[in-house]
């Protein structure tokens, strides 16, 4: 169901927006509302690929293995200089 708006917006950027929206053949009600479904809609984890380089990665660190980054920094100096 479709419903109207008000909107206050300076008549400068209205002239750009309807230039705009001749230019991408739609109205400027279609760009209001494609921005304002975008910005409200809530992120789709399936929807993130996740590129190879990531999956290649993925399982090198354990967890289990390292308990925070400050032991593993420790770990790090130790075997560099024999402390």
């Amino acid at each position: 169901m479709d419903a109207k708006l008000t909107l206050k917006i300076d008549d400068k950027v209205i002239s750009k927006a309807k230039s705009y929206a001749r230019k991408k053949k739609t109205s400027v009600s279609k760009l209001v509302e494609g921005y304002l479904e975008f910005i409200t809609e809530k992120p789709k984890v399936e929807s993130i690929e996740i590129t190879p380089l990531v999956k290649s990665l993925s399982g090198i660190i354990l967890a289990n293995k390292v308990a925070s980054a400050k032991d593993a920094h420790k770990k790090h100096l130790i075997k560099k200089y024999g402390i």
